[in-house]
């Protein structure tokens, strides 16, 4: 007697709801996640000169040194500041200075990066101060209210001049 082996057949998957599944599980995963948006600055660089460029003399009382140490203390032409209590005196300086300031920067490479970032934001944010006191005294509105001419003139008589020393 000879016994056959009986053929028995795999049944087939079925997948019909795999792509369902995969989809919402994406869904998912994409709306409880979160992204973590970055933090910048938004700087525009000077064009690169390929000339050399001739040292110039600057008075040094129309500098303001601003240093950032490696523990991130700040110090203000060589005196300890506080963060926290520089906008009101880099207002005064600029002010007093009028449009041929500078205020150097000079940062540890170590340096916290959120407490350099602070400190850019009270340098931007004491610019943007002084420009709209002015504007309200000269023209009678907010800075970010004034035409473009009228924005053109408080840029030239309050220019952001930070430098930035590494």
């Amino acid at each position: 007697m000879i016994f056959r082996r009986k053929r028995r057949e795999v049944p087939g998957l079925n997948t019909t709801s795999t792509a369902d599944i995969s989809f919402m599980l994406l869904v998912f995963f994409l709306v409880t996640t979160s992204m973590d948006v970055d933090k910048g600055m938004n700087r525009q660089l000077p064009p690169k000169q390929d000339e050399k460029q001739e040292m110039m003399d600057v008075d040094r009382s129309k500098v303001m040194s601003l240093a950032l140490s490696e523990e991130g203390l700040l110090t203000i032409d060589e005196k300890p500041a506080n963060i926290d209590k520089i906008r009101r005196q880099l207002k005064e300086f600029i002010v007093s200075t009028g449009p041929s300031h500078i205020i150097e920067l000079k940062t540890d490479r170590k340096c916290d990066y959120d407490t350099y970032f602070h400190l850019q934001n009270e340098i931007v944010r004491s610019y943007r101060e002084i420009r709209d006191a002015a504007s309200k005294q000269q023209f009678g509105k907010p800075y970010s209210k004034c035409s473009v001419e009228q924005r053109e003139q408080l840029l030239e008589k309050y220019p952001q001049r930070v430098q930035e020393v590494y």
